[in-house]
Parts: structure tokens; sequence; C-alpha cells
């Protein structure tokens, strides 16, 4: 085994959180493990979208590159395919467990049928979800407390809107995200004494309407919101978010992005000057911990959660303009350190 390096602060905190950390195993008989290859490392299936989506799936190929250059091991990284079934996602997980890949990894709540179907028929490869609980001796959950993070989004959008009103552009209308919105509208209250008005659109029904997916979609809704005078927009829509920011840059009022810094990707660098701040998840970081576990012998499985109290999630400060409206440091600080202690409990729903 090669020396490892320490682990990440949130790798840390992952670690501390785990419910259980044991190798994983199973019989002869019933393990279809036998005969794959033991010499490949991490691979990750990519969530609707895929890679180059600036926000959730690039997050996870960031931890994947990590791990990659740490451990010095061949990877992997499969995209989704249009309009694909949960037996197309249970073929792509088992076919790299097939060829020797350990962790296995799929990046969004979306492989939480094929991950269980799978998962139970390799028992001696460890596998990751993220965004869903999926039960089995050998997955680890890799979830997070979004909503901590949308909160602290909230408190910035109160802070630097001029109109008292507010957008929210989420991709699905499902749990998870309802999650992100009720994080930011009650950011968005406290701090604002209720003078702030939210306006929130979800763009589809299902992942399959192409709401993840469709930054025409994100920017038709966030035009919309903009004419009713929304001068900030936060957007947890995948992909379809690219659409928000381009919105929110044309129209010159604020954006919030989601998952990954998106003030630094470079595929946004047109519209940087107007994307505030991001609300972050370590999407990358969960991926990285996941990948040491297993390379250290003691793979993570179990429910992982990160959130403010590991640096799980966050919100980001790269633009400078972000530290030139008053208040807004001072009060996300304090919401922060509110969130950690429990004095301040936010909703996720």
């Amino acid at each position: 085994m090669r020396p490892i390096s320490k682990l990440t602060r949130v790798a840390v905190g992952v670690a501390s959180l785990a419910l259980a950390a044991t190798a994983c195993g199973g019989t002869s008989s019933e393990n279809s493990d036998a005969g794959a290859k033991e010499d490949l490392g991490l691979a990750i299936a990519y969530d609707i979208g895929g890679k180059g989506d600036q926000s959730f799936n690039d997050a996870a190929y960031s931890g994947l590159q990590k791990a990659q250059k740490e451990f010095g091991y061949k990877t992997d990284d499969v995209e989704p395919t249009e309009g694909e079934t949960d037996a197309d996602k249970e073929q792509r997980l088992a076919s790299l467990a097939r060829q020797g890949y350990n962790p296995v990894i799929g990046i969004g709540y979306a492989y939480g049928t094929a991950m269980k179907n799978v998962a139970a028929k390799y028992p001696k490869t460890t596998f990751g979800i993220v965004d869903s609980v999926v039960e089995g001796d050998n997955v680890a959950s890799l979830v997070f407390a979004e909503e901590q993070a949308s909160y602290l989004a909230g408190v910035a959008a109160a802070k630097a809107t001029k109109t008292n009103t507010v957008g929210f552009v989420g991709g699905v209308d499902i749990p998870l995200i309802h999650k992100f919105e009720a994080g930011y509208k009650q950011g968005v209250q406290e701090t604002s004494g209720g003078k702030v008005k939210v306006i929130s659109q979800y763009l589809t029904q299902t992942a399959e309407e192409g709401g993840f997916s469709s930054p025409d979609k994100g920017k038709a809704a966030a035009e919309g919101q903009i004419e009713k005078k929304a001068d900030v927009v936060y957007q947890a829509a995948g992909l379809s978010g690219q659409g928000v920011i381009e919105a929110a840059a044309k129209a010159k009022v604020w954006a919030i992005g989601v998952d990954s810094d998106q003030y630094q990707q470079a595929a946004l660098a047109s519209y940087k000057n107007y994307i505030l701040t991001s609300a972050l998840k370590d999407v990358g970081g969960a991926v990285y911990a996941l990948a040491k576990s297993v390379e250290d012998d003691k793979p993570l499985t179990g429910t992982q959660t990160f959130d403010l109290k590991v640096n799980g999630v966050g919100l980001a400060e790269s633009n400078p303009e972000f530290a030139k409206i008053a208040g807004l440091s001072a009060a996300v600080a304090e919401a922060k350190t509110g969130i950690i202690d429990g004095t301040i409990k936010v909703k996720t729903e």
C-alpha cells in the first residue's frame, strides 16, 4: 500500500461521522467479484448534465482528479445517456465493478435503485452514492446539508438586493432541491426581517424533462424573475443553472451559483462579474474521502453527512465584490456560527 498523505479537513470530518468503517466482504458462493482485477482505482458515473456542467458533476470530477494524482492509479468517469433507464444505470455500475474499479461512485440520487441492486452483486467492491441514502454493507451514502449552504446564500441575497425582491430557480421539483429552496428562503427572510420577497420556480417536474440539463429553460426562468424586479437569483439547477447566470449577467443583476465556486469556472468567465457567490457542496471532497478510505483498506460505509461543521458545505467569497457589500461578510459569518452552534436551525422543506 502506498504512503498516504494527511486527510483533508472535510475527509477527517466525514470519517468521524461514519456510521461504519469496515472492510467489505462476502462468501465465495455469493461473491460476484471473483476474477475482477485488483489494480484499478476510483470510478465515477455522472449524473444528468455530465462533465462540463461547471457545477455538480465537475465538482465530483475534481475529487477523482485529486485521488488519481495522489494515489497514482487508473480512474474512469462515465457519462450518462439521454433518456436512460435504471437498467442502463445498473449496467454502467456493474461494468465498472467487473473491470475492477474500487470504489465505484454514482453521482446523484438517480442512481439509487441501480446502486442497491449492483452493490449486492459485488460485495467486495465499495460503492458510493451522492445525494441519496442506499442501504448496503458495502455502500457509502454521501449526503450534504444543502439547506445550510443555501441559508448562507439567502443571507447574502438579502444583504445584496436593492429591490427587496430575489429569485430562486430549482432544476427539478423534488425533495432534494426543496432543501435548497427552504434554506435560501429562511436565510432571506430572517436576515431581512421579512422585508424581502422570494420568487421561486422549478423548471420541470422530472429530471427526464431536462430540468438539470437545459440552460435555455434556466435562462427563461431567470428572465421572468428579473422582469418581476428580482435583482439576485439563486439557482440549484445543474447545467440549467448556466442559463440563469447568463440571464443575470445580461440584465446586470446578481446570480448565486451552486455546488462549485462558479465565479472561478473558466467556462463562465464572461459572466463572472455578476456571480456574487456560490452555495458550495464539497462533492469533490466526498468523492476523495471515500477513495482514500478504500486506499487505506478501511472503506467507509453507511451515511456520511457533510455539513458546515466539517466544511462539507459553505459559501464562496472569491468575488471581490462580495466583501464590498455593507454588512454582508459579517452577516454570513454570524449565520455560519449560529448554524454550527445550533442557535439557528435551518429548515429542509
